[in-house]
């Protein structure tokens, strides 16, 4: 079995190490991730200038774009044949709720889903990266368990699973889950830089969870590893109805 790992946290990250040396437990591994950090880059998609891909070691190349580009280079140029499953990751923090419309983590396996390619998105939901190394073997059993399920994996679906901050020896279980819904508070900074020009800054700020019983944000927080089917049509189709009554015309 021939697996691709990526990530949006660059090719040195350590959670990318952790998930590569447990994914060859089960298969073949390849990586093909960012040069750099690419995080929140969600599923951009490099079209105005040209990318290069760099052999670090065997099987370790690096890109100078983002996780989408890393995916879409890999299996259509630097692999010499295309990979059974894709993992990304392990991404140095959560990927919950609203945040899989930003993380570059989730685009990386959005991008294999895609292109027909089963994939499985993991995310640590602690601050301190060093900490990801103590879930190597329990990322592995997930991987393994998850790849026995390969004839049968869900077209145009990704898995998004989350690994609770905390020792891996109290992880309570795995529980599958819906997405959560967070609000971010006072998350634009304004400034002005030392010639008085002004500036503002994304990010930071607080955070509020609507997250009851059978979410992904509930799961983690009880000490659960999450994972989160998620589906590459958007559609909301409770709404179809409803909108069709609006008697829209041109």
């Amino acid at each position: 079995m021939l697996i691709l790992c990526t990530n949006d946290d660059g090719y040195l990250a350590a959670g990318l190490g952790v998930l590569a040396e447990a994914a060859r437990g089960v298969g073949e591994v390849r990586v093909v991730a960012p040069d750099r950090e690419q995080s929140a880059t969600s599923h951009s998609l490099t079209m105005h200038f040209p990318l290069r891909a760099r052999q670090m070691q065997e099987h370790l190349h690096h890109v100078d774009g983002t996780p989408t580009d890393c995916v879409a280079l890999a299996v259509g140029a630097i692999l010499d044949g295309r990979p059974d499953f894709v993992l990304s990751g392990i991404n140095h923090g959560q990927n919950m709720g609203e945040d899989v419309l930003y993380s570059g983590t989730v685009a990386g396996a959005m991008e294999a889903t895609i292109l027909g390619i089963p994939a499985v998105a993991f995310s640590y939901t602690g601050r301190d990266p060093e900490q990801i190394a103590a879930h190597g073997p329990l990322v592995r059993r997930l991987i393994s368990q998850i790849v026995e399920h390969r004839s049968d994996f869900p077209a145009e679906t990704l898995l998004n699973v989350n690994l609770p901050a905390v020792p891996p020896h109290e992880v309570r279980g795995v529980q599958v889950t819906r997405l959560a819904r967070r609000v971010y508070t006072d998350s634009l900074t304004r400034a002005k830089d030392p010639s008085g020009r002004e500036y503002f800054w994304i990010g930071g700020g607080g955070t509020e969870w609507n997250a009851p019983e059978g979410t992904d944000f509930w799961a983690v927080d009880h000490g659960y590893v999450s994972i989160t089917p998620l589906h590459l049509d958007l559609t909301n189709y409770r709404l179809l109805t409803e909108v069709e009554r609006w008697d829209l015309a041109p």
